[in-house]
C-alpha cells in the first residue's frame, strides 16, 4: 500500500490502483486481529483442558475413578451425544433418554387455529402406520409461539400443541410423523349444509332453496364451519333442498331444474 501511495504521487498508477490497495490493507489488517482473537481462544480452549486433567489427576488415588449415571425413571436410550472419552464440563448432555410409556405428540399449529383449542379436547391421531386412528387428548397449548417458514416459503407463527395418548400408541418412537385432527366443537344434533351452498348477500349469509321448481332466497344464520359443511342454526329446515355452487346470474324466483 506504501508503495502504491509513492507511485499515485508520481501519477505513475491510476487513483482507482491506489484506493484497491488501500481497501486490501484494510481487509487484511481485519483477517488479522479474527485470527488473534481465535489464537486467544483456543488457548483458553487449552487452558479450560488442563484444569479438567488436574481435577482428574486430583482424584487418581480412588480405587474406581467411574462415575454412575441412573435416569430418573425406566427410559430408553435414544441417542448417546458423547461417544468417545473425554474431558466434559458440569451440565454437558451425554445421552438422550425417552420413557416408552409417556410417549406424547407434539402438534404445531397456526396461532390463528392455535387460539381455538382448549385443553381436554379430543384428538385422532391419524397416518400414523397402523390400521385405525388413535385417540389422544390435548394436555397443553403452549404460550409463546415460533416462527416457522412453511413449504411455499412463508412465515408463519406456529404454536406447539402438546397431547397424550388414550390409547396405546402401538410402536411409535421420538421424533415419529403423525397427522392429528383436533375436535375444537362437537354437537350431538346439528342441522348443516354442504359450504358451497352459502355466500355472502351484504352482510349476511344466504342461500338458495328449491321451493316448486324456483330458486327462493334465504338469509340464514351460521354456526361452527369448515371448508366443506357449516352449521345452520336459524333459516332453514330438515330435509329443505338447497341448491349448490349457485352462479351470479342466478336470482330470486328463478326457474330452475334439477340435476340428479
Amino acid at each position: 500500500m506504501n508503495r502504491a501511495r509513492e507511485l499515485s504521487k508520481e501519477r505513475i498508477v491510476a487513483q482507482q490502483d491506489l484506493e484497491q490497495a488501500q481497501s486490501k490493507e484494510t481487509s487484511t489488517a481485519k483477517a488479522l486481529e479474527a485470527a488473534k482473537f481465535r489464537a486467544q481462544s483456543g488457548a483458553a480452549e487449552v487452558k479450560r483442558a488442563e484444569a479438567g486433567l488436574i481435577a482428574l489427576e486430583a482424584h487418581q488415588d480412588q480405587a474406581d475413578k467411574r462415575v454412575t449415571l441412573r435416569p430418573p425413571a425406566h427410559c430408553q436410550v435414544l441417542r448417546i451425544l458423547e461417544k468417545s472419552e473425554r474431558v466434559v464440563g458440569s451440565g454437558t448432555p451425554l445421552v438422550v433418554l425417552s420413557n416408552p410409556n409417556k410417549v406424547e405428540v407434539v402438534v404445531d399449529l397456526i396461532s390463528t387455529d392455535a387460539v381455538k383449542v382448549r385443553p381436554g379436547s379430543p384428538v385422532s391421531i391419524e397416518n400414523w402406520g397402523g390400521l385405525a386412528p388413535l385417540r389422544a387428548r390435548v394436555r397443553l397449548v403452549e404460550p409463546y409461539g415460533f416462527t416457522k417458514v412453511s413449504a411455499l416459503g412463508v412465515e408463519e407463527q406456529r404454536v406447539n400443541v402438546i397431547a397424550d395418548f388414550v390409547d396405546p400408541p402401538n410402536g411409535l418412537g421420538d421424533g415419529y410423523r403423525v397427522d392429528a385432527r383436533i375436535v375444537i366443537w362437537e354437537s350431538p344434533s346439528v342441522l348443516k349444509v354442504p359450504a358451497s351452498a352459502l355466500f355472502r348477500a351484504r352482510s349476511s349469509w344466504s342461500t338458495f332453496v328449491l321451493e316448486n321448481g324456483r330458486a327462493r332466497l334465504r338469509r340464514v344464520d351460521v354456526g361452527q364451519r369448515n371448508a366443506l359443511e357449516a352449521a345452520i342454526t336459524k333459516g332453514l329446515e330438515e330435509g329443505t333442498e338447497v341448491i349448490l355452487h349457485p352462479s351470479n346470474d342466478l336470482k330470486d324466483g328463478a326457474r330452475v331444474a334439477v340435476r340428479r
